[in-house]
């Protein structure tokens, strides 16, 4: 056995492909998520919690008595409405969250903590966005990010605790929920519908799952990367207008309706990332390019959808 593994989240998208490659390769792996797991699969060395995160007690009560090498925090959800609109609960769900984490794990065991955070803590800065690059969170959700990092890169310097930030982009693959971006055009396409989308000028990173479970994995055990935030990321920008006609093509049916949604408000028209720094401490780099995962995607959709 490799080592233990506690993957908050382990349920969601990200997650439930970080728990499936982790079983895969010998971890034993505990997954704690607000939603039961729904994945028809048996895993081995797998087990599943269903715990509110913002639940101290019960949160503690399943975790203090288990050490952890390596915790990966997926929980908390995106969500990009304003303070008043739901958003002081998005940003406790996060900050609180996380504060309730570290407090119930033994991290004098933990070789590595990671926290997936989200390249919306960079706001509208100016691409290509790089870790150098002073965020300025627009939203209730980027502050939780940037709060988060901003604690646990304190700890680092503080208590020594060996964390890792990751700043993912737009990440897509098997298993997405229908109602994200690419997995509704996907859907609209395959059920030959017209759907509603922007003027789709915004350019973005769209990087295939797989790839970014292959950064997350590659940190464990690399002790260079203590205290560093690192994007993750394809590093090739694409506008929005371009993948949806992407999708339009391969799937062969499909009535974009440009315009029809307005765009965010300060939402950042150019987000997308540079991938130095991961190639340099991780030795990483993206190896399923846009198309080869769309197909993967698109696939997945078309049998699962219907």
């Amino acid at each position: 056995m490799k080592g233990s593994v506690l993957v908050l989240g382990g349920t969601g998208f990200i997650g439930s492909h970080l728990i499936r490659r982790c079983s895969e390769i010998g971890f034993k792996c505990v997954s704690l998520s607000l939603k039961r797991n729904f994945i028809k699969e048996n895993l081995n060395n797998v087990s599943y919690l269903n715990i509110d995160i913002r639940d101290f007690s019960e949160l503690n009560k399943a975790l203090k008595d288990i050490k952890f090498d390596y915790v990966i925090n997926l929980s908390g959800y995106i969500n990009h409405a304003s303070l008043f609109h739901n958003g002081i609960d998005t940003y406790n769900t996060h900050f609180q969250g996380l504060l309730n984490i570290i407090s119930s794990i033994n991290l004098n065991h933990v070789k590595k903590f990671i926290q997936i955070g989200s390249s919306d803590e960079y706001g509208n800065t100016q691409a290509p966005q790089n870790e150098r690059t002073r965020e300025d969170p627009i939203t209730p959700y980027s502050l939780a990010k940037l709060s988060c990092t901003n604690l646990l890169k304190m700890l680092h310097k503080t208590e020594g605790l060996p964390i890792v930030v990751f700043r993912l982009f737009l990440v897509y693959g098997e298993g997405q929920k229908i109602d994200r971006f690419l997995p509704y055009i996907i859907k609209s396409c395959l059920r030959k519908e017209k759907f509603l989308t922007s003027y789709g000028d915004q350019i973005r990173d769209f990087c295939y799952v797989g790839d970014i479970i292959d950064g997350i994995l590659a940190s464990f055990t690399n002790q260079e990367v203590n205290g560093n935030i690192i994007n993750l990321a394809s590093g090739i920008p694409i506008s929005i207008r371009s993948i949806i006609y992407k999708v339009v093509e391969n799937v062969g049916y499909g009535e974009p309706q440009f315009g029809k949604i307005k765009y965010r408000l300060q939402e950042n028209m150019r987000l997308y990332a540079d991938i130095e720094k991961a190639k340099k401490l991780l030795n990483w780099d993206p190896k399923v390019n846009l198309d080869e995962g769309l197909e993967k995607t698109i696939n997945y959709y078309k049998k699962n959808l219907f």
